[in-house]
């Protein structure tokens, strides 16, 4: 009888309730995590307020209409969310005051972009064998959305290391896609991109290329000792066969051995194919006479 007596009577005390924010604008968020409880004053019976001390209701604070303090931190007065937290509580829980007069927010306004990923490789093939096109990254780049602040510093984004050895095959590995560190207020639209490549034998070949001598004075005429030079390439094997003579240009500019005093030409390769994936020129350094 003691026990129920002292429920019923009317108390005055303070209960805590975990916050919730509510319409804040759909352009805006909220950059850091604001405080989560509010401490309110309330008047009731005993058995209102205990069962409002042992129930999980939260209470919603109502963020669309803010005061700007600086460029990305806003605030609201709690005396203007009464209304908004009376209609919340408990039948028969009476708000009587709320300790806390501003609640601050830090928010920032929505932006969206979209940025490239970027390959963090290391492959080691088997001997003999290559990348025969560069590796692939698809997709290749991401849109993410966040803070503005946020946002304008992401140039580009890594994708997880990946680690291969001994390839000798074409290859194509899920990776996971990793933000930059203290970017937790981000959102990307994928979180996985896939890095593929094609793989093939190398083999080398060898052509005796002819050369032409470029910007020569009127009137000069040059003596050289080779009349070809021989070109090693490495090629992927499936185009082997398609390899020629006219893959390849050698010239020799006269003025450039005259600029840097030299007594020699020195032959330049223009490859006109991307199927070469390297090559070397014998020899490297042409002698030659003037006749006039």
């Amino acid at each position: 009888m003691w026990f129920l007596i002292t429920l019923s009577k009317e108390y005055v005390t303070t209960l805590t309730y975990p916050i919730e924010y509510t319409h804040i604008a759909q352009n805006k968020l909220l950059q850091k995590v604001p405080i989560k409880e509010i401490d309110i004053v309330v008047k009731s019976s005993g058995f209102n307020i205990l069962s409002s001390r042992f129930g999980d209701k939260s209470i919603a604070l109502n963020a669309n209409s803010l005061y700007k303090k600086s460029s990305n931190r806003y605030y609201f007065l709690t005396r203007n969310q009464v209304v908004t937290i009376q209609k919340q509580l408990h039948s028969g829980v009476q708000l009587q005051e709320i300790p806390l007069d501003t609640i601050y927010l830090e928010i920032g306004t929505l932006l969206s972009k979209k940025v490239v990923l970027k390959a963090n490789l290391d492959i080691n093939y088997h001997i003999g064998y290559d990348i025969l096109e560069p590796v692939t990254v698809k997709p290749d780049s991401i849109l993410i959305s966040g803070p503005d602040a946020e946002i304008e510093k992401i140039k580009e984004i890594n994708l997880k290391f990946l680690k291969l050895e001994g390839i000798k095959e074409d290859f194509s590995k899920r990776v996971k896609i990793i933000l930059p560190e203290n970017s937790n207020n981000i959102k990307m639209n994928a979180t996985y991109a896939t890095i593929s490549g094609k793989v093939e034998k190398f083999t080398e070949g060898t052509l005796e290329i002819p050369f032409k001598v470029t910007n020569l004075p009127e009137g000069v005429s040059l003596t050289t000792l080779n009349k070809t030079v021989s070109v090693s390439y490495v090629v992927g094997l499936s185009n082997f066969d398609k390899i020629d003579k006219n893959f390849f240009e050698i010239v020799c500019d006269y003025n450039t051995s005259k600029k840097n005093n030299l007594d020699y030409l020195v032959p330049k390769v223009l490859v006109k194919s991307s199927y070469v994936k390297s090559f070397k020129v014998i020899p490297n350094k042409i002698d030659f006479l003037i006749q006039k």
